[in-house]
């Protein structure tokens, strides 16, 4: 295949990388504020909800709350304080501000809590009453008093390492949160060792370690080819970096981690300057192109990757993965073309909602394979995303997972989005299903442990349910081994939660070593 590198490029783009954290001239109050109107939303579930909540004593509608679990489910997701000044249609969710939400649960009771996180972006449009950042990742369609200030939005996960919580969106460096009020500490460059412009929102931990894996893409500014590579010890700091290009530029979302290797997936959602110059989205599917594994040792050098390519496919987000070795094991949801809808095709035809659609699949990489490829396996033939595995396996051998799904073959479930809970069983292949009912959707289901000893894959699967008919959400906490079953419990909460990506579940022990 041919590569689409434009090397000019990774100049050019150095134009348009952040430099400040503070806009040119303080932004300052407006006489008269704008007026605030937002447009109408296709379902009145989508509205913007701009509540930051407190609520002790979630209600419990169902079942009971395990009263040995102790610990916060938190989980970020997009709102919006202001109304945009562009039309991105639904690409506009990716670039709404950040909310990181918590249930804390203690002694069988669970309190929830909600709040704005304070980017430098955020704190800039709320000084003058209205949006002043424009296009999705196009600081060259931002208003002028903004220029060269961080448009990082910190709203597609939130974790836990090093006694610190972090929310986190892969253009810029992570923000910190205070883990007990949410309240916004700062952006955390990791004591000046992060010499990336951006860090992943999908950083992996090692279990036998306490290591944090993860890395940077567009390292050196929009659009360029540049990955930086690093670990943290157990306590945040930086032990590792390293740099590489990518075969071309790309999204490049999530990776995966093995006890032996980082593996770097390069999928053809593309990028180029000249598309952010021209106002239109700074990603695009390119049919044409391959995809490539770069695959470095643990703690590796960038002249160290090896590239295996496989044909044009799509995957986003990967389940898990593992090595023996020899081979390396990837699971990830795999479509014949991109999943997204408002990434426009670069050959001008439209989005394919049948090849579009991720099956959950296996990618095996032979290290010793002369041609550079790798295989793959379909594991499921339910269109499914949103993967979680047993986190305490990260990095490990592992045999249940647990994804979102948009249909299931012979049923059928009014309206659109993720309607169905998968737990899947990867050596069997067995799977479980949990459907909330009509006229709900689901968002990203994550693992629980019973405790640190019950094996893998036993405890709950928490997923919060959008009740599109009743105007309210729900967390439904399901037992992880039989998701078919009656919820354990179902927790209301009395208003709408907003659309959200990613979540992680943090024990109180974890946060009894905050060092934030």
């Amino acid at each position: 295949m041919t590569h689409h590198t434009r090397p000019q490029d990774d100049a050019a783009a150095e134009r348009i990388r952040w430099t400040r954290v503070e806009p040119k001239e303080p932004i300052r109050e407006p006489d008269v504020w704008p007026t605030v109107r937002f447009p109408e939303p296709a379902h009145p579930f989508d509205a913007p909800v701009r509540v930051e909540a407190d609520i002790r004593g979630l209600e419990c509608i169902q079942g009971e709350v395990p009263a040995h679990l102790d610990g916060t489910f938190y989980k970020v997701v997009c709102d919006r304080q202001f109304p945009k000044f562009v039309d991105e249609g639904t690409l506009g969710n990716f670039n709404d501000d950040g909310m990181a939400i918590s249930f804390r649960f203690h002694k069988g009771r669970v309190d929830y809590k909600s709040r704005f996180i304070h980017t430098p972006r955020f704190d800039a449009e709320r000084a003058a009453g209205r949006a002043l950042f424009g296009l999705y990742r196009n600081r060259l369609s931002d208003m002028p008093e903004v220029e060269g200030m961080p448009r990082g939005l910190a709203n597609t996960n939130v974790f836990f390492h090093g006694g610190k919580l972090y929310a986190a969106k892969e253009d810029s460096p992570p923000i910190i949160l205070d883990p007990d009020t949410l309240e916004t500490v700062g952006h955390d460059d990791f004591e000046g060792s992060l010499t990336s412009q951006t860090s992943t929102a999908h950083p992996k931990m090692d279990p036998r370690t306490g290591e944090m894996v993860f890395f940077g893409y567009s390292a050196k500014g929009e659009t360029t080819r540049d990955v930086a590579y690093y670990e943290a010890d157990a306590s945040g700091q930086i032990i590792h970096e390293t740099w590489f290009k990518a075969p071309y530029s790309s999204m490049l979302h999530d990776f995966c981690v093995t006890q032996n290797y980082v593996i770097f997936p390069v999928i053809p959602i593309r990028s180029e300057l000249e598309w952010l110059q021209k106002g239109e989205p700074i990603f695009q599917w390119d049919p044409d192109e391959s995809v490539y594994l770069g695959v470095i040792p643990r703690k590796g050098k960038g002249e160290q990757i090896r590239w295996f390519e496989g044909p044009n496919r799509f995957a986003s987000h990967m389940m898990g993965a593992y090595d023996d070795g020899r081979h390396i094991y990837i699971d990830t949801p795999v479509g014949d073309s991109s999943y997204f809808p408002w990434f426009p095709i670069i050959d001008g035809r439209a989005h394919d909602p049948d090849t579009s659609k991720g099956f959950l699949s296996r990618w095996t990489i032979d290290l010793a394979d002369e041609n550079r490829t790798f295989t793959e396996r379909r594991i499921s033939n339910n269109p499914a995303e949103f993967p979680r595995m047993d986190d305490r396996y990260e990095t490990l051998e592992y045999h249940w997972g647990v994804v979102g799904l948009t249909e299931l073959p012979g049923h059928q479930a009014p309206g659109g989005g993720f309607r169905w809970v998968s737990a899947v069983d990867l050596t069997t292949g067995k799977q479980q299903i949990y459907y909330p009912g009509d006229h709900a959707t689901v968002g990203e289901p994550i693992f629980v442990q019973g405790d640190e000893s019950a094996p893998e894959g036993h405890g709950y699967v928490f997923v919060i349910v959008s009740r599109r008919d009743m105007m309210h959400s729900e967390l439904v906490i399901l037992d992880a081994q039989h998701v078919d079953r009656e919820p354990v419990c179902t927790l209301k909460v009395p208003l709408r939660i907003p659309r959200g990506l990613h979540g992680n579940w943090v024990t109180a022990e974890e946060l009894a070593a905050r060092t934030d």
